[in-house]
């Protein structure tokens, strides 16, 4: 891939990820997923910090560190099993923010950016992005069929591993993981969707 190409792979389950080369030995990767849970129900369970490393199979752990207003410190650690048997652990230490809501004419947004301050990367930073959407109602369309708009998660982030590692041993693992961890993540939100959203 030469500086600047991008490849684009949707994947099982409606996962849409996007790949840019951003110079020597960096990546960013964009992805995509629909939901069928509201902006809160992600956004709680996104900043439930510590109940992330429960249900996201590559994160052995997370802990929180420090917790003001709208700022959290985390203590991750990632692990990938690698073929004969050997485990690849990546840990990192993040700084995230969360951003206020923001509302518009047909929805409203909400992020959290993050960034790595130590660990094994030379450089990881990113944001998470959900976005809730209203439906244009249609004629035919009865409102007791279902929720009235449409939510989508979007993962960003900007990666540089450290010089030893070229980043094209890690792109596919990293996007196989993101994939994961959408997927999760939409599993989760859906298991607690209450009556009232499936109303």
């Amino acid at each position: 891939m030469s500086p600047g190409e991008e490849s684009d792979s949707l994947g099982e389950n409606g996962v849409l990820i996007q790949i840019n080369k951003a110079g020597r030995n960096s990546r960013k990767i964009r992805s995509k997923i629909a939901i069928n849970a509201s902006l809160d129900t992600i956004w709680n369970i996104l900043t439930d910090y510590e109940k992330l490393a429960d249900f996201i199979p590559g994160l052995a752990v997370s802990k929180l560190i420090d917790k003001k207003d709208n700022y959290a410190r985390l203590y991750q650690i990632g692990q990938q099993n690698l073929p004969l048997g050997l485990k690849f652990n990546a840990k990192a230490i993040l700084d995230c923010f969360e951003k206020e809501l923001e509302t518009f004419v047909s929805g409203k947004k909400r992020d959290i950016e993050f960034k790595m301050t130590e660990g094994d990367f030379q450089f990881f930073e990113g944001k998470w992005s959900i976005e809730q959407v209203i439906k244009p109602r249609s004629e035919e369309s009865d409102i007791s069929l279902g929720q009235q708009f449409e939510t989508t998660l979007s993962y960003f982030v900007d990666v540089k591993p450290k010089l030893w590692l070229p980043v094209h041993l890690v792109e596919g693992r990293l996007c196989k993981e993101i994939q994961t961890n959408l997927l999760c993540i939409r599993e989760e939100a859906q298991k607690m969707i209450p009556d009232t959203e499936e109303a």
